[in-house]
């Protein structure tokens, strides 16, 4: 018997379940005998991912929401107990790159990554650790960070920013747990590369050839990243296994876990590696 097998039967929510990691996240869960609520705002790919999990035979249900919206989460919660009862899983995935000098980019594009990335996974786990209190029963709470929340990279302040800061907050959440003694596994979920479609989708100033550049440099580098459904499986397998830090590549989240913590123990000043050199163009 393996972890994911305890899911059989139970219900998950996962917000930007339409493509990427989310999708992938989505197909293991359905593929563990779960039933699924998908949630995007991309209501046309978002069919596509519900025609296809249903047509393997899974029970899953599609919710058009924006996560930035803390009323649109919590119809997105009702919907989900109305049709499968009681949640167990929720796994706050949506968001969105932006690549750009932090002075450059405008005031609406910077609230936006900061609502999707950020107060998104607030909204969505301040939503559904209520609920699951108030049922009282075992739940899982996984919030998307990155290997970048342990690093930095130049011209994607926005985004790094945010996997940071949701870091932090599933550190302090997962506390939290542990004080009000409530059975409530969090999990904070640390990607490496991936191959989604994240930078080309990226929020950026496509006029510029340096941003253009970079953005295209990125696109390739995550083109020979992990595939979605091997991703979701990795990560699902953690999250069931009540890690709190759960990743698609140990060995890379490890090395940047160590490069960060070398950094904070040296107080050493920010410097550009080999890697940001080349994804930079510099």
């Amino acid at each position: 018997m393996t972890d994911t097998d305890a899911f059989a039967g139970k219900t998950a929510v996962i917000t930007g379940a339409a493509s990427g990691i989310g999708e992938g996240i989505a197909r293991a869960a359905s593929g563990a005998g779960m039933n699924v609520v998908l949630a995007d705002v991309d209501e046309k790919r978002l069919q596509r991912v519900l025609e296809n999990i249903r047509s393997s035979g899974g029970g899953a249900i599609a919710v058009v929401a924006d996560v930035s919206d803390s009323d649109a989460i919590e119809r997105l919660a009702d919907a989900a107990e109305d049709r499968f009862g009681e949640i167990t899983l929720a796994v706050n995935n949506a968001g969105i790159e932006m690549i750009g000098f932090s002075w450059e980019i405008d005031t609406t594009t910077w609230d936006k990554v900061i609502d999707i990335n950020l107060r998104g996974v607030v909204h969505g786990t301040r939503t559904f650790a209520k609920r699951m209190i108030a049922k009282g029963t075992e739940g899982y709470i996984a919030n998307l960070s990155s290997v970048g929340g342990l690093g930095t990279m130049p011209t994607q302040a926005p985004y790094i920013m945010t996997k940071h800061a949701i870091l932090s907050f599933s550190e302090c959440v997962y506390l939290e747990m542990q004080v009000a003694r409530h059975p409530i596994h969090v999990s904070a979920v640390l990607p490496a590369s991936v191959r989604t479609r994240i930078f080309d989708e990226a929020q950026t100033d496509r006029s510029s050839a340096f941003v253009e550049g970079q953005r295209m440099r990125m696109a390739q580098a995550v083109e020979g990243g992990m595939e979605i459904e091997e991703a979701g499986r990795r990560i699902l397998d953690g999250i069931a296994a009540g890690q709190f830090w759960v990743s698609t590549d140990p060995e890379t989240t490890a090395g940047f876990a160590a490069a960060r913590a070398q950094y904070l123990e040296e107080l050493s000043p920010p410097a550009l590696t080999q890697e940001m050199r080349y994804l930079l163009g510099v």
